[in-house]
């Protein structure tokens, strides 16, 4: 199944090198891991199973020596995935560092015109939340992983990392239980006065969660700052013009599979004077009762100007002008809160007092103290860091769902995401052509065809194809004609594409919006990842799954429920989520579906099915 072009197979010395798009990046999703592991078996001659009695019998065709000189290979596409954390040096206008939240940490020195991974060689890294270079050391670097914006899909971090060498080498250095870490501050003047920001497990309580202290570059932590089990550390400033006074944001928040509980009692704004060994909780102005999710800022151009965007009831943009002791209600706008736990993102221009920024599902600015915003085009929506240069208000970098962006410009234009090989994809399948196709949906993306190799010297762009569905959904191929594909979206959404004739149809068993609606609401409950199959007894025969099992024998024109409810069918876990104060429903959340199914590829209609909340079933007609 791979081409001899350029002798890209070698048997005789047993290696297969790689085929790059113009850049020697080596980024392996463990989907395309798998995936690739199962196409190297099929061409090196692994018969199919048979009968069940065949399981235990020797390969046989399987040169061990070969498989194991594969080298795995960068396919693409070569556009952003999701980034939570992003950075900057003072005086260079070409470093910067991206951290996504799956891929790693990024750097580029050329201002976004390339970008290479350095996490992959020297640390165990995947998800990102926080990225803090030493402003009196550039080649001091911490890092936090786990992305504190914890979308249902989330991965968990593995602690803080220290880089001595701008990137080159990085070390673990504690706090390995801080789950997701949510910004870390470093001295002006000291490299290893670090603080740290952990919001901490986000599916259940534990203690290593809050804002730490480490005086010695991270050999060992303090404590500094903790409020209960249950809430951490989202957000964390220090006022440029005297670091020993710093902000900490504290939310309460936990993620089950069937909602986000966001906001408690435990929530709130806190300020240390002392350098972090003592805190006060900031009340005076800010909303009574119930807080979510708090962003925080401090103006260096006015260091008693003190931003706080603040998820409540009669939430919004507060500022304090008399730093902390008092703030003031400035802009209300829900546009700033929507999706607050996703979001609640402000930054202080470092050069002027009046200017602010607020990253919400786009980025808005304001000159004239939080008074009026105007809207910033940026290349993808949704936007979760930001960093302003401290000598050129101008340049920025922005971090958001589809990757980083460098702008000299205020935002008028920003670097391509074109170049960032950080995609997340949950899931890949292939076609039987020669040489193969790989397909798979992107989160905050597409749903795309790539090829596994093209004649010429790499993957490019016009290679690959969008295949209709969308970011969350599962694809399905027709056999006999790989043109044909049929890819899913959230709220049971599921459309049927022809290449050859650019036609797509949506071919939904039911005509519903489940955006917006309390999963008990709805009629069929079909899952983020809903899962789309088609029979490999016969391909007119498509497979579809809420909390029933749907067929279609005429590829999606009509469509027959043959399953009954195959769920817990719980509706104590089927509300709304959010919590009491932002509620949340986009169909993440969306639960008691049925999460897998698979027809044996070799007894026709013999059905499995796999629920969400433990339950797996079995037809045999």
């Amino acid at each position: 199944m791979f081409s001899t072009h350029k002798q890209s197979l070698n048997l005789r010395r047993g290696v297969m090198h790689s085929q790059h798009n113009g850049s020697d990046l080596n980024l392996c999703t463990l989907a395309s891991r798998v995936v690739l592991l199962c196409l190297t078996l099929l061409v090196m001659g692994q018969p199919t199973l048979a009968a069940q009695d065949d399981i235990d019998k020797p390969v046989q065709g399987f040169d061990e020596p070969i498989f194991e000189a594969l080298e795995f290979r960068n396919i693409g596409p070569f556009r952003g995935g999701r980034v939570t954390a992003v950075a900057g040096l003072p005086g260079d206008r070409q470093t910067y560092y991206m951290g996504s939240t799956g891929g790693g940490v990024w750097k580029t020195t050329d201002a976004g015109v390339t970008w290479g991974n350095i996490s992959d060689d020297s640390s165990a890294v995947g998800s990102v939340g926080a990225i803090a270079v030493a402003p009196s050391d550039p080649n001091v670097i911490y890092l936090g992983t786990g992305s504190a914006c914890p979308r249902g899909n989330i991965s968990p971090g593995n602690g803080v990392f220290r880089s001595t060498d701008a990137g080159k080498t990085w070390d673990p250095i504690g706090l390995e239980e801080a789950g997701q870490v949510a910004r870390i501050q470093v001295h002006p003047n000291d490299p290893d006065l670090v603080y740290v920001a952990a919001l901490g497990h986000i599916f259940g309580p534990n203690e290593e969660r809050g804002v730490f202290r480490s005086s010695d570059g991270g050999a060992t932590w303090e404590k500094v700052l903790f409020v209960s089990d249950r809430a951490g550390a989202v957000d964390l400033a220090m006022d440029p013009a005297n670091p020993r006074i710093l902000f900490a944001a504290i939310w309460e928040a936990e993620r089950k599979p069937w909602t986000l509980m966001g906001g408690g009692e435990s929530s709130g704004l806190y300020r240390s004077r002392d350098g972090g060994n003592s805190w006060d909780e900031l009340t005076a102005g800010l909303p009574e009762g119930l807080k979510g999710r708090i962003g925080v800022s401090v103006s260096a151009a006015d260091s008693n100007r003190v931003w706080a965007l603040v998820e409540a009831d009669e939430g919004g943009l507060f500022r304090s002008d008399d730093g902390g002791d008092e703030f003031h209600l400035i802009n209300p706008d829900r546009n700033f809160r929507q999706r607050a736990w996703y979001y609640t993102h402000v930054f202080a221009d470092p050069r002027d007092s009046q200017t602010v920024y607020v990253l919400n599902t786009g980025i808005w600015k304001s000159t004239d103290g939080g008074k009026s915003f105007s809207y910033i085009r940026a290349p993808h929506g949704d936007h979760h860091d930001l960093w302003i240069s401290p000598d050129d208000s101008m340049n920025l970098i922005n971090g958001n769902d589809g990757g980083a962006n460098v702008s000299f410009n205020g935002g008028k234009s920003w670097s391509t995401q074109g170049n960032q090989p950080t995609a997340e994809f949950y899931r890949v399948t292939v076609d039987s052509q020669f040489p193969y196709r790989v397909y798979g949906c992107q989160q905050d993306n597409s749903c795309v065809s790539l090829p596994s190799r093209t004649s010429s010297s790499g993957i490019a762009r016009h290679d690959w194809y969008v295949i209709g569905g969308c970011e969350s959904g599962h694809v399905a191929v027709d056999p006999r004609n790989p043109d044909i594909t049929y890819a899913g979206c959230y709220g049971g959404s599921i459309s049927r594409y022809d290449h050859a004739t650019g036609q797509e149809r949506e071919i939904n068993a039911y005509p519903q919006l489940a955006i917006g609606q309390a999963a008990k609401d709805l009629r069929y409950r079909f899952q983020w990842n809903a899962p789309i199959r088609l029979s490999p007894h016969d391909p007119d025969v498509l497979y579809h799954t809420s909390q029933f099992v749907h067929r279609s024998t005429d590829q999606g024109q009509s469509w027959e429920v043959i399953s009954p409810d195959l769920t817990r069918n719980d509706e104590q876990k089927q509300g709304y989520s959010g919590g009491d104060l932002t509620w949340d429903n986009t169909g993440v959340e969306v639960y008691d579906t049925i999460f897998a199914f698979e027809e044996s590829k070799q007894t026709k209609g013999l059905l499995w099915a796999g629920t969400d909340d433990g339950r797996v079933h079995l037809s045999r007609d």
